[in-house]
């Protein structure tokens, strides 16, 4: 592939549609590898989490939770969680995990898991976690913490960090 001949791209899907992409100019050779290391450093995450039913994760993630939608399409349902990207990939069979699959960290636990359970949010309960009776364990660093599932049963999480940055 030549930096010069600009028909050697390669076809990146995003979120407003196809981007043309030529790694040769973008990254030239003379780059050392810490500084492709760098670029990850600034570039923004996206976060994935897989549903087998769309409507009702739809429904979930933006009614419930109140994220915005960008995109749905055959393949996923993409929303916008304070700028960062969530794909909702639409799957044929879920394989759960036993951990947490999203996580969001908040100002106020408390307030944000009345309001969730005022939504009809079940919060989880481990008894092996000194919990409260809202589901709040309190970690060893004073950080508080809740667990809740989406419809398909991926397990997120809320925290309350002990300091704000």
């Amino acid at each position: 592939m030549s930096a010069s001949d600009p028909s050697e791209t390669l076809a990146v899907h995003c979120a407003n549609g196809v981007q043309r992409y030529n790694p040769t100019l973008s990254f030239p050779r003379e780059r050392s590898l810490r500084s492709v290391e760098a670029m990850l450093n600034n570039a923004k995450i996206i976060a994935f989490v897989a549903t087998t039913d769309a409507a009702k994760s739809r429904a979930f993630y933006e009614g419930v939770l109140g994220l915005a939608p960008t995109l749905e399409d055959e393949f996923t349902i993409v929303l916008d969680a304070n700028g960062v990207e969530i794909r909702i990939q639409k799957v044929q069979t879920l394989t759960l995990q036993p951990h947490t699959q999203l996580g969001w960290s908040v100002i106020s636990l408390e307030e944000v898991v009345r309001a969730l359970r005022a939504k009809g949010v079940v919060f989880e309960s481990y008894p092996f976690m000194q919990q409260n009776a809202l589901g709040i364990w309190t970690a060893p660093s004073g950080a508080k913490v809740a667990w809740f599932k989406d419809p398909d049963g991926n397990l997120l999480s809320l925290t309350q960090p002990t300091t704000r940055r």
